[in-house]
């Protein structure tokens, strides 16, 4: 497989020959207003450019996966540009209403069997915090990939540390695991997604996979740098088994 981390937490993720658009975020830099109630509000987001060209992001792309709406993982952007019959995974009933009301024709809601072109998606579980601030960032999803030509691929989504993501490690067993680490957080709630301590449970679980951090500096309530993430994982020796990837960085395995 090739893992592309973009920016945030899109990827384009080449898998059994078919090629794979994750959570696109797609606007210029700084052409949305910062995220309220949070660090940074002289910034607008995106924070940082694209490391390529929009068109050769979704160029030969089989299907797009959202695992959830939030604008920083399905952007005005990406609605724009996108073929409106191209294949749109999302997570639940919910969801496809808001995507087919974009105007996208092609879409299905992810479960534990879905398969596409051979490829089986698995639906995970995760959660976009802890205690109150659930009801305010609401449902979100992982996705499994397997095929018996490929390794093994979790890709979290926006989920912090608790025992589902657990679960779906001991479950699935995947050898490459992607998790969204930029502790992103408002001024109240605490984190929404994974943190330093969070990756490291990770890393513990899953003592056989390799570890791709993404969705890090690329919006204003971003709490987590590469830089510290890099500190922290060298402390701890971790470094054989994660990555923290520039965008536009690329993975085979």
């Amino acid at each position: 497989m090739n893992i592309k981390h973009i920016r945030n937490a899109t990827l384009v993720v080449e898998y059994a020959n078919k090629k794979f658009l994750i959570d696109p975020m797609l606007a210029e830099k700084g052409t949305y207003p910062p995220f309220p109630n949070s660090p940074r509000q002289d910034q607008k987001n995106p924070l940082v450019s694209l490391p390529t060209s929009v068109d050769s992001i979704i160029n030969g792309i089989d299907a797009v996966i959202l695992t959830h709406l939030h604008s920083d993982h399905f952007d005005e952007a990406a609605k724009e540009v996108l073929p409106k019959d191209i294949k749109m995974f999302v997570q639940n009933e919910e969801d496809a209403k808001e995507v087919k009301n974009d105007g996208f024709q092609n879409i299905e809601v992810l479960t534990e069997d879905t398969v596409f072109e051979g490829i089986q998606l698995v639906k995970t579980k995760g959660e976009h915090g802890r205690g109150e601030i659930l009801k305010l960032a609401g449902l979100v999803c992982g996705v499994v990939f397997k095929h018996s030509s490929e390794k093994t691929l979790y890709i979290a989504g926006d989920t912090v540390w608790y025992d589902a993501v657990q679960e779906e490690i001991d479950k699935h067993n995947p050898e490459i695991i992607v998790v969204n680490g930029g502790d992103n957080q408002f001024f109240e709630g605490g984190s929404l997604v994974m943190g330093k301590a969070d990756i490291y449970e990770v890393y513990k679980a899953a003592p056989n996979a390799q570890i791709v951090v993404v969705h890090m500096e690329a919006v204003n309530h971003w709490g987590l740098s590469r830089e510290d993430l890099h500190s922290f994982i060298q402390d701890k020796g971790m470094a054989s088994r994660v990555e923290v990837p520039e965008d536009g960085g690329e993975y085979i395995f």
